[in-house]
């Protein structure tokens, strides 16, 4: 067993916001060891091997503050007035006013706070208390503060953020539903191999008009630009940019000028992908290698002069990110992955070589800064598409809580994100060793250093390409399991984030664009956070199966929380046929992951299955005798007795799919996100299968009985 923290090493751990302690799933309480405190602090670049390394940084913490002059940043509420503390030499005299983003400057106050003067590294220093007035504007100001003496100056940023985030006139005055969707497995007979832009657009658009106001779809986060593509959507390269994957081919614009001879070959590259859409499971690899021939045709043809302003305004827009994504891409093409065997100057994206080797490149790195021009401007015409059509909000993008460690964020934001650690999940009941996601976290100071600008730029390019945001995980905006490089999930702890922070500006980002915002809140969560949540106008999440109010009974509908995205089931369980059916406790079975007997598990997953459906015979859903896809509908029109804002249908449930999208626990044992949409016999469907499908429209018209 290791061994408990001393208290002074934790004294350190919990100055930097690290757990030293913390209870279950099964409520046991649990301390954390010298060791992980030990690593996770070295993660922050704070080393405590010994006694004196731990006074030595302890001592530094206590003097952090007072040697700057102002805090990295100042994030608060609109209405709220906080003090400011300022650090200057013992008798300067200061004056300071904040300057809003629109270059006009507002006046401060200097409320009479007397605080004792420190001795720090050999300086006297003196600590005055400015007030920021309370009628700030939303946005990103500055506040400046300027010694009388000396003339110098000392900026910090202040973002004023919105008290909530309000849903759209149509959601508020009536509850909506919309279609959830894994949209590389939507692919329609146009498609090349992979459901792309387009197939969101025609699936969108089909879905308003039977009256859906908004479509989820998976992260559209970018991948690798080289084989082995990852086919996880929830561990991308980077979260800012798009994975080009999804671009119609035929839609770029500058498919009109080609000559005949290249359309001939852009057709045969086509004719190749399109024959992988009869395969069995989804083989993405070669989708992008013909998609990506075809591209490359298309970026040598001259564009018109508007066309080219457009995108030079564009890449202005990204800015450097785009610029070391792009980077990026060209040097894996070029010399492959992981970026780790790279020559040590090409792992710094600063370095001089770097910029040597982008010049080297610099088609490559067009090529791939046009492909993010192309892929970001057909989701946006989708979502144009959509609302067009009639839907209050479109489509929803969904956030990954992180990305892979050899990505291109890793790459770039090297210096926001924490080197020695992954992010993963304390063992639960669903994964009693835990969960490491292999991912990199944000370091919390780094992030406030940089006054939040990764995580602004990552948000932004998202939200102006949809009318909804879905935050994966989103108690990872207040705290995260670090788990050290080397040690199981279980020897991980707790790190706690600047929540305030983090969903104000989420909500000030979101506010600006019009959209809404749904936090999947799902497993341990504490319910002060979800009050947060709602109090911040965030919906949260419910799943019909994890709704329970005594661990098995079924919650009635009716209970369920208003400010919520309701579902029957979600992308780690089977589409709700295979549920009815067993398929999480078969295939969990044939893989070796069941924590207890088949049969005991049987037992209780039956039982609590049965408690449901009990529910809907008892208030006449069901009949004793319904099938299968009576249940289903059922348990829809279940759902629509909640008050919850927003109901999301997935759309393998509109054609009787059973398979599991996702099992968790698993790599390459189960072909986790490369299953396409198929039926109930398991067979592939087709996009337009889907519209004209029987099934799908009796299952719409259970959901749509709830206005």
């Amino acid at each position: 067993m290791p061994s408990a923290p001393s208290s002074t090493l934790q004294d350190l751990a919990h100055a930097h916001d690290i757990a030293t302690e913390y209870w279950d799933w099964k409520g046991n309480h649990v301390k954390v060891s010298d060791d992980t405190l030990r690593s996770v602090l070295a993660a922050l670049d704070v080393p405590a091997e010994g006694d004196e390394q731990v006074a030595q940084a302890m001592a530094r913490k206590r003097d952090e503050a007072w040697r700057r002059t102002l805090p990295p940043v100042v994030v608060l509420r609109e209405g709220w007035t906080p003090w400011v503390a300022v650090h200057v030499p013992d008798g300067a005299e200061i004056s300071a006013v904040v300057r809003l983003e629109d270059g006009t400057e507002r006046g401060v106050t200097f409320p009479d706070n007397p605080v004792q003067p420190r001795d720090v590294d050999g300086a006297r220093l003196a600590e005055i208390t400015v007030e920021l007035p309370g009628d700030l504007p939303l946005g990103y100001h500055e506040l400046v503060v300027t010694r009388e003496t000396s003339g110098g100056f000392a900026r910090c940023p202040v973002i004023v953020t919105p008290e909530r985030v309000a849903l759209p006139e149509a959601v508020r005055s009536s509850p909506a539903w919309g279609l959830m969707t894994q949209l590389y497995s939507v692919r329609s007979e146009q498609s090349w191999g992979i459901g792309d832009a387009a197939d969101l657009a025609e699936l969108g658009s089909w879905g308003a008009r039977q009256g859906a106001d908004f479509v989820l779809v998976n992260p559209m986060h970018a991948a690798e630009p080289v084989p082995t593509m990852e086919p996880s959507p929830y561990l991308p390269t980077t979260r800012r940019f798009l994975n080009p994957m999804y671009i119609r081919v035929e839609e770029v614009p500058e498919m009109g000028y080609l000559s005949s001879a290249e359309h001939q070959m852009i057709e045969w590259h086509g004719d190749d992908a399109r024959r992988l859409n009869g395969l069995a499971d989804l083989d993405r690899d070669s989708s992008w290698e013909a998609k990506q021939a075809a591209l490359r045709i298309v970026f040598r043809q001259r564009r018109t002069q508007r066309r080219h302003r457009d995108f030079e305004e564009f890449c202005e827009r990204a800015g450097q990110g785009l610029v070391d994504y792009a980077t990026w891409c060209a040097i894996v093409v070029d010399r492959g992955l992981p970026w780790s065997d790279w020559p040590e100057a090409l792992q710094d994206p600063r370095s001089p070589e770097t910029a040597a080797e982008r010049q080297r490149l610099a088609d490559e790195v067009e090529f791939h800064s046009w492909l993010q021009w192309i892929v970001q401007r057909q989701f946006a015409d989708a979502q144009r598409e959509l609302t067009a059509a009639g839907m209050s909000v479109g489509v929803v993008h969904d956030l990954a809580v992180g990305v892979h460690p050899g990505g291109s964020d890793s790459w770039a934001l090297a210096d926001v994100l924490a080197g020695g650690v992954r992010v993963g999940a304390p063992p639960d009941d669903y994964n009693a060793a835990g969960q490491n996601w292999s991912q990199p976290p944000w370091r919390p100071d780094r992030l406030a250093e940089q006054a939040y600008a990764p995580y602004r730029d990552m948000l932004r390019t998202l939200l102006q390409l949809s009318g909804g945001l879905r935050v994966d995980h989103i108690i990872g905006l207040f705290r995260l399991w670090w788990i050290p490089l080397g040690k199981s999930a279980t020897e991980g702890t707790y790190v706690r984030y600047d929540h305030e922070a983090l969903v104000g500006i989420l909500a000030l980002e979101a506010h600006r664009a019009g959209a809404i915002v749904i936090g999947e809140d799902l497993g341990t969560v504490e319910d002060w956070v979800r009050d947060y949540l709602t109090e911040r106008g965030l919906l949260g999440t419910s799943i019909l199966w994890f709704e329970r109010k005594d661990g098995s009974a079924p919650r009635a509908p009716e209970t369920y929380r208003e400010l919520c995205l309701a579902s029957v089931t979600t992308h780690d369980l089977p589409p709700t046929a295979g549920y009815l059916q067993g398929e999480h406790i078969t295939v969990r079975d044939e893989l070796g992951l069941l924590p207890d007997s088949l049969e005991e598990t049987m037992v209780e997953d039956e039982r609590q299955r049965e408690a449901v459906l009990s529910d809907l015979r008892s208030r006449g859903l069901i009949g004793e005798q319904a099938t299968v896809e009576e249940q289903v509908n059922a348990l829809y029109r279940y759902l629509t007795f909640s008050p919850a804002r927003l109901l999301g249908v997935a759309v393998p449930d509109l054609v009787g799919d059973v398979r599991t999208i996702n099992q968790p626990g698993t790599d390459e044992e189960y072909p986790n996100w490369r299953l396409p949409l198929a039926n109930a016999d398991r067979e592939p469907l087709m996009l337009e299968d889907v519209m004209v499908s029987r099934r799908a429209k009796r299952l719409i018209r259970a959901v749509g009985s709830r206005r």
